[in-house]
């Protein structure tokens, strides 16, 4: 694992403590979006091995055998408009699901540890003047697949026992006043631009109105409209319950 580590570290273009600078963690820039004049520092994430074939980097751990990565969250809205599954704490929390502070490179940085591909399927390519064009990039069916995710929350009921569910349980269509369909999230790695990581600078984490900074996006149908995703009633825990967020491998149906 240390050496998957290094590899990722400089692929990711994180520096060792003799360098001085590099992009933030984060998928290659991609052709459609616009290209960094100039590189800011970044520190280094520190990688921690647990044991067992387990890991943590800051608040996130993570595992190699199952791929699964989880991290602390909370509730943060039960009613209003959402235009966001989950976020930092220092994004969007007013449009937001739930809200965690944690950071995005770090998630970033165990996501490409372990093997998630990020795709860009869902992002219209720019033309010259950066106006989104109607053709989309050709993205492999590997890449696909390994960008496919499942996020999942638990968390303790007021009555002491274990609450569990598909974060696409929690969010609802406020036309057709149902949960949003269980379906993969896509991973898509968020992007450098200006030499700044968007995800970290937005704290976009997982987005359910399409949004290309985020690391995370809602693939399915209106995922284009921001004014119809609410939080789902009678489903949710109070406000500030504490919620453990976990990403696995999407099963292949």
């Amino acid at each position: 694992m240390r050496q998957i580590i290094a590899s990722v570290l400089l692929s990711c273009g994180i520096l060792t403590a003799q360098d001085s600078t590099a992009p933030p963690c984060a998928p290659d820039t991609p052709v459609n979006a616009p290209s960094p004049d100039t590189v800011a520092p970044v520190e280094k994430p520190t990688i921690k091995d647990l044991g067992d074939g387990k890991y943590s980097v800051g608040d996130i751990t993570f595992q190699k055998k199952n791929r699964s990565i989880s991290f602390p969250a909370r509730v943060n809205l039960i009613e209003g408009l959402l235009e966001y599954a989950i976020v930092q704490q220092n994004g969007k929390i007013h449009e937001s699901l739930l809200v965690t502070d944690i950071s995005p490179l770090h998630l970033n940085v165990a996501l490409r540890l372990l093997s998630y591909k990020p795709s860009e399927e869902l992002f219209p390519i720019l033309d010259e003047d950066f106006v989104p064009t109607k053709e989309y990039p050709v993205v492999s069916e590997s890449v696909k697949a390994a960008a496919r995710v499942e996020i999942l929350l638990s968390w303790k009921k007021e009555d002491g026992s274990k609450g569990e569910a598909s974060l696409s349980d929690w969010i609802t269509h406020t036309v057709t006043e149902a949960p949003i369909p269980a379906m993969p999230w896509i991973y898509n790695g968020s992007y450098i631009h200006e030499g700044v990581f968007q995800a970290q600078s937005s704290g976009d984490i997982g987005a359910i109105f399409t949004n290309y900074a985020a690391l995370f996006n809602y693939p399915g149908k209106d995922r284009g409209l921001d004014t119809v995703w609410i939080p789902t009633p009678k489903r949710l825990p109070p406000v500030d319950t504490p919620v453990i967020v976990t990403i696995k491998p999407a099963l292949k149906k």
